[in-house]
């Protein structure tokens, strides 16, 4: 079991190297409470934020201290309280391009290579360059060999796990219509990602 661990160990520094390289700055935390605090570190108090809908986020508290806590200019409420059909535009403007974006990742390769799903796309944008910054906090499992294994994990692990939320709380079928691939940073350090050597998330 030790062995497999530092196996595990050597797998995420030689990942964190590659995410470097390529001018993503990477954090390397043990456990999901070092995560959260390494964020929360990021963040000044009454910033505003987005993040996507993500069970990453939801699990290690995140989620609760951004939109709940009272102590950011969170995205979500605002645009939640706002008229879909009469605010449309303002909406879309209002998430495209948040001073920081929260969120997390389907997949994350040998090569450092990051991969997301979505059915709207709506944190892709942000994810690209919409974003001041970015920050996304991804757990070991989903570490994997290539970009092929990350299609193959999106749709085997992560896309049956979120029709089945969306069906249950909405009644309906998602649907997984983009992927963005991102291999690297043109800014250095304008994305982050905090790489937690447990199992955090889907």
């Amino acid at each position: 079991m030790a062995g497999h661990d530092e196996e595990v160990n050597d797998r995420v520094e030689q990942i964190a190297a590659a995410l470097r390289a390529h001018k993503i700055e990477a954090i390397v935390v043990d456990t999901a409470a070092e995560a959260r605090n390494v964020v929360l570190g990021m963040i000044p108090e009454g910033a505003e934020v987005h993040s996507g809908k993500s069970k990453t986020l939801e699990d290690i508290g995140l989620y609760a201290d951004i939109v709940e806590s009272g102590r950011y200019d969170a995205l979500r409420p605002r645009y939640f309280a706002m008229d879909r059909k009469t605010q449309g535009r303002e909406i879309r403007k209002l998430i495209a391009a948040p001073d920081f974006m929260l969120g997390s990742v389907a997949a994350l390769t040998d090569a450092g290579v990051l991969v997301s799903a979505s059915a709207t796309g709506s944190q892709l944008g942000p994810y690209v360059s919409g974003a001041g910054r970015v920050i996304l906090v991804v757990g070991s499992q989903k570490i994997v060999l290539d970009l092929e294994a990350a299609l193959r994990r999106i749709h085997e692990v992560v896309f049956p796990w979120e029709n089945a939320r969306v069906r249950e709380r909405l009644g309906v079928d998602t649907g997984l219509e983009k992927v963005l691939v991102v291999y690297g940073e043109w800014n250095a350090g304008r994305t982050t990602v905090v790489l937690v050597r447990e199992p955090v998330g889907v």
